[in-house]
């Protein structure tokens, strides 16, 4: 037992081969340990390489893109004439309302802040505070008007808060159109910081982003909270990212929902912060934030998305507004307050009671705004006129220009000002719009289409164009594309050639049947429109009556080739004009605005060949284009002309125009009537003491109208005056025109002369010659009369 027992207390020696093992099994630990320490490092190493290489790229790729000047593309911005008011001014207080309401400004009872008007009605007195702008010559600043009327006539403009008496004020232009040629799937009115007023800044950061002016662009707090609520939900019912993440989602990458997405928006987020300003960063987000679709053009920013829900710019939105816009950036189609209304009237009220709850806006406030409507415009409304057809002219005026280049229209920050009238355009569109239903009405002939083009021959800007009778849609454009023969609107331009080759307005022409040999060998037996011939007539009254083969007679008399002349001396081209007799009575094929611009080119003298609807365009801030006075010598001489519009004006008493002597018996308007073979094409052109109107009126397949010029064309421009307004055309009498006395053979007698029946007429003094008759005898210049012998037979 006790040997046992010894051998049980007997120390242990320790084997000397477990030591080693042991020692081995150790070592290996530590190497295994040193291995990982070091593959941490090299992964991590790698790791912050990678990170510095990614933030390298990414910084590379913000500088590229975001480092820039043109960060978007901006259409150019096309705005109409500015409304200039001074005492006298041929506007009625109807009209003013109606030009504040293309502006979009709001009709309030007592106006506080620019874009509000009220009225008084009783008083004919409109108060509004017109907004600031900034026109190419000048800024304007925002000032408060009292406006009295005196029927269709503004009586008196003064200074609201000084009660100064005023002659000239300029109103804020009417936003007309847009135009994008690069990326048309993207729209945008950039807007500074500046702009922006500070409540929609506070409602926006109280909403989307709290921390923005704390955090490092991005909140890493918030994603972690986000993403556990997420996970919780088995979705997406939070997000976790700031304004400058949302700013470098929508402007560098997409809205994938991926992981790798989600890295890259947080590196280019902290890059983003760190490389720009709190206020660069949230500018850019105000102007690149998604709101809406309109078509295929996405709304993009506050700037454009203020008019495209309100109408107004974004310095005028009120607070109900501002949480509507600000709503909508959580979902803008599910929000689209057309689509579906009551969601965002919901929306909007959940923001105005964030901020009721955060002390941004109290009780009262909260109660008030959110009792609002919505209170959007109607859809794609926004401040646009939509005025196609003048556009249409307009880009191929640019198109047509050397200053500008072919790619001109694609670059960013242009205005191009304008010389449409919101005012003649309106009634240009209802003239077109109800005059042609009513003649469908009476006649039964449905389809008919029309054209018109209001110019001022005082300046040859373009007024107003309609292309359709339906103006709002874009499509054939009439008024460029549609070229149809125009009748007898072009007999005025043989009888300016008549009268510069001395033929008077009393000479006698018999109008008695006439045959024509063609170079073909084939006879030409132009007739009168009513089948029938009236014998010796005087050249006013043929002129006044429209009336054919006199017509033909004279310009058969003064030579074809001299009437081309007259014709180019007004700037129609060589090849546009036919060398066969035909075309004294309108053969012919022009557009709608080339007649306009012959007419425009009478009324001045061919001072004015081309008409123009540019006034001056800028880019970048600077005037790169400003129409001169583009006057040129007179083509025509003024003698000749007055004689011309002399007549027209005899032939709204007397003659093809009577309709509208009708309508304005006290109004001296000149006239000219056109009607094609088979009424084919309705024609008129008319002149007041400013404007040139020419109208046309057919089907687009060339069928007959069973309509005249005078049933046709001269209605819609007897509509057009009566909305529009018109003064009467007062000729000023050049040098060398006398009124003289003409007898019954069509020759000048002496103003001592006391024969009945004669003819009071003006005439070029250089082409007169008194003959003998009972009473004294008296000459003037060298002449030798017309061979009467050659025309009248």
């Amino acid at each position: 037992m006790k040997k046992d027992n010894k051998k049980d207390n007997k120390k242990e020696v320790p084997n000397k081969n477990n030591k080693k093992d042991n020692d081995s099994k150790g070592k290996g630990q530590k190497s295994i340990k040193k291995r990982f320490v070091l593959f941490s490092l090299k992964s991590f190493a790698a790791a912050l390489a990678i990170i510095f290489i990614l933030f390298i790229y990414f910084d590379s790729v913000i500088l590229s893109r975001f480092g820039v000047d043109d960060k978007w593309v901006l259409p150019a911005v096309v705005y109409s004439r500015p409304l200039e008011l001074y005492p006298d001014q041929k506007l009625s207080l109807k009209e003013m309302e109606y030009e504040l309401e293309l502006l979009k400004y709001r009709k309030v009872k007592n106006p506080r802040i620019p874009g509000e008007y009220a009225v008084n009605a009783s008083a004919s007195r409109i108060v509004l505070i017109r907004r600031p702008f900034d026109f190419p010559d000048l800024k304007e600043d925002k000032i408060a008007l009292v406006i009295d009327f005196n029927l269709h006539r503004v009586a008196s403009i003064k200074n609201a808060d000084t009660r100064e008496e005023l002659g000239y004020v300029r109103m804020d232009p009417v936003l007309l159109d847009r135009i994008n040629r690069i990326d048309p799937t993207e729209d945008r009115i950039f807007i500074q910081l500046s702009e922006v007023p500070p409540a929609l800044i506070t409602t926006l950061l109280e909403i989307e982003d709290r921390s923005f002016r704390t955090n490092c662009g991005v909140n890493f707090l918030a994603i972690g909270r986000a993403f556990v609520k997420n996970t919780l939900a088995g979705g997406v019912v939070e997000g976790g990212s700031t304004i400058t993440q949302q700013l470098v989602k929508n402007y560098f990458l997409n809205s994938e929902r991926s992981y790798i997405r989600k890295f890259k928006e947080i590196i280019m987020a902290l890059i983003m912060n760190q490389r720009y300003t709190k206020d660069q960063i949230l500018e850019a987000y105000m102007n690149e934030i998604y709101l809406g679709q309109n078509g295929k053009a996405g709304i993009y920013g506050f700037g454009l998305a203020s008019y495209f829900y309100f109408g107004v710019p974004v310095s005028e939105l009120t607070l109900d507004q501002m949480a509507l816009l600000v709503g909508i950036i959580k979902g803008p189609s599910y929000y689209d307050p057309w689509r579906h209304p009551e969601k965002a009237l919901e929306r909007r009220d959940v923001v105005l009671s964030v901020l009721k709850k955060r002390n941004v806006i109290t009780q009262t406030e909260y109660e008030q705004y959110s009792a609002r409507p919505l209170g959007v415009i109607k859809r794609g409304s926004m401040n646009y006129s939509k005025t196609p057809a003048f556009m249409g002219v307009l880009k191929k005026e640019i198109a047509s220009k050397k200053e500008f280049g072919p790619d001109f229209l694609s670059g960013n920050g242009i205005k191009i000002f304008t010389s449409l009238d919101p005012q003649s355009q309106k009634a240009a569109e209802n003239a077109v719009e109800k005059e042609l239903g009513a003649i469908e009405r009476e006649t039964g002939r449905k389809g008919l289409e029309a054209a018109m083009v209001v110019s001022s021959w005082r300046t040859a800007e373009v007024s107003a164009v309609v292309g359709s009778r339906t103006p709002q849609y874009a499509g054939f454009n009439r008024v460029l594309e549609g070229r149809r023969q125009v009748g007898s609107i072009i007999k005025p331009f043989v009888y300016l050639t008549a009268f510069h080759n001395g033929i008077h307005l009393g000479t006698m022409v018999n109008d008695v049947p006439i045959s024509i040999k063609l170079s073909s060998g084939k006879l030409w037996q132009p007739k009168n429109d009513d089948k029938q011939t009236h014998g010796l007539i005087p050249t006013y009254v043929a002129m006044a009556r429209s009336m054919n083969i006199p017509t033909v007679k004279i310009g058969m008399r003064v030579g074809l080739n001299n009437v081309r002349q007259t014709l180019m001396n007004v700037g129609l081209e060589d090849n546009r004009i036919p060398n066969y007799p035909s075309l004294f009575l309108g053969t012919i094929e022009l557009t709608p605005f080339e007649v306009a611009q012959i007419y425009s080119s009478l009324a001045t003298d061919g001072a004015y060949k081309d008409l123009t609807t540019l006034r001056t365009v800028v880019k970048d801030g600077k005037v790169v284009y400003e129409r001169s006075n583009s006057r040129l010598e007179t083509t025509i001489d003024p003698r000749d002309s007055y004689l011309t519009l002399y007549v027209m004006m005899q032939a709204t008493k007397i003659g093809t125009g009577r309709r509208i002597g009708r309508l304005f018996p006290n109004v001296n308007i000149a006239t000219k009537t056109g009607t094609t073979n088979d009424n084919r094409d309705s024609w008129t052109v008319g002149i007041d003491s400013d404007q040139v109107v020419a109208t046309w009126v057919g089907f687009d397949d060339n069928k007959s109208t069973g309509l005249f010029g005078a049933s046709g064309a001269m209605r819609v421009y007897g509509r057009f005056l009566t909305e529009r307004g018109v003064n009467s055309l007062e000729l000023n009498k050049p040098d060398g025109i006398k009124f003289v006395n003409f007898n019954q053979e069509g020759n000048i007698v002496s103003d001592e002369c006391l024969i009945p029946n004669l003819n009071y007429l003006p005439a070029r003094i250089d082409k007169i010659r008194y003959v003998k008759t009972d009473c004294a005898f008296s000459t003037s210049s060298e002449y030798t009369p017309v061979p009467f012998s050659s025309f009248t037979n």
